[in-house]
């Protein structure tokens, strides 16, 4: 099998903090949360949120993180510094502040590139809409796609990735699904985008994980996969497999067919419930190391290229299940 990077969103590590920093006054500082997720076993990569997390120098961060035994794997942008940002951040009705969100997302790519890493990933959470009538679509559509491609033309070296959700913080999220993040980036029409599935994400999307991965990877690029877990009504932040074992299984099945080889990032919510983070880090590496080492027999697999060829659902499930669960 070959080798897999594990990436992890850090501010799951402020979790339960009792457990890390008994005397601990507050909130752990970002380093702190770095320092903790250093000591998972498997873990080999962070993404970093910006500018949260990116107040100092970058190259002097990054190497901070890389004297903890981790690489970064990309920086992710948030949209919270303005208030503003909460109509929109590409698609705000302000020019003002569409100029801000697209400026400070400029500035993450160049940091992103200071720190060695090659992965800017854009969740436009805030891009949408909460009642009918509220948004000219055709206005919105044309401020987001304009918006994705300049900062994708900022730098063409680095890669860009859209994140997709169908909601939250706005009711209606613009860029909801893979289908609609695809026909954004063919108008955007930059080399360098691509897309980011989330697993929690694409189920509550009322999308086939393993379907939308492939699609993307038609049409675009696979930049980036989240894997977490969920009841496919919101963005639970469960463990990976808690729920949808099986989908997870045909998801990693899927891009490792198809060639992915980025790496595979945890974004889950051990802080949601106060779990402890590097224990529940740990288990979502058994859990994913176990699932690749089936799904690359499965691709190996020509009983089940024949039951696929043949649409043999029952066949397709014994074979299945034989490699899951010894049935």
């Amino acid at each position: 099998m070959a080798i897999t990077r594990f990436a992890t969103r850090l501010n799951s590590f402020s979790s339960a903090p009792h457990l890390a920093w008994p005397d601990l006054q507050g909130k752990p500082t970002f380093l702190q949360m770095a320092e903790r997720a250093a000591t998972a076993k498997g873990l080999t990569d962070v993404d970093l949120n910006y500018p949260d997390h990116v107040a100092d120098d970058p190259s002097a961060l990054a190497k901070r993180i890389a004297d903890l035994g981790l690489s970064i794997n990309g920086l992710a942008m948030r949209y919270y510094t303005n208030p503003a940002f909460k109509r929109g951040a590409f698609t705000n009705p302000d020019e003002s502040v569409r100029r801000e969100a697209i400026e400070l997302t400029k500035r993450g790519i160049d940091a992103s590139r200071a720190m060695g890493a090659n992965l800017m990933t854009l969740w436009l959470g805030q891009d949408g809409y909460d009642y009918n009538f509220q948004l000219d679509y055709e206005q919105a559509w044309d401020w987001e796609v304009e918006g994705i491609r300049e900062v994708a033309e900022h730098d063409p070296e680095c890669l860009v990735s859209i994140e997709y959700k169908p909601d939250e913080p706005r009711a209606q999220a613009l860029l909801r699904d893979a289908s609609t993040t695809l026909l954004a980036i063919a108008d955007a029409g930059a080399a360098n985008l691509g897309v980011t599935i989330d697993f929690a994400h694409s189920l509550y999307a009322g999308e086939q994980p393993a379907l939308a991965a492939h699609l993307i990877h038609r049409r675009s690029r696979l930049l980036g996969v989240h894997l977490n877990d969920g009841y496919a009504k919101r963005d639970d932040g469960l463990m990976v497999g808690a729920v949808h074992m099986r989908s997870t299984l045909e998801l990693l099945q899927q891009i490792r067919q198809d060639g992915y080889d980025g790496a595979l990032y945890f974004d889950t919510f051990p802080d949601a419930s106060g779990l402890d983070p590097v224990a529940e880090c740990e288990v979502n590496i058994a859990t994913v190391q176990r699932l690749l080492s089936i799904s690359d027999r499965l691709n190996a697999d020509n009983r089940l290229k024949d039951a696929k060829a043949k649409q043999d659902a029952v066949l397709s499930q014994q074979i299945v299940n034989q490699a899951l669960i010894g049935a």
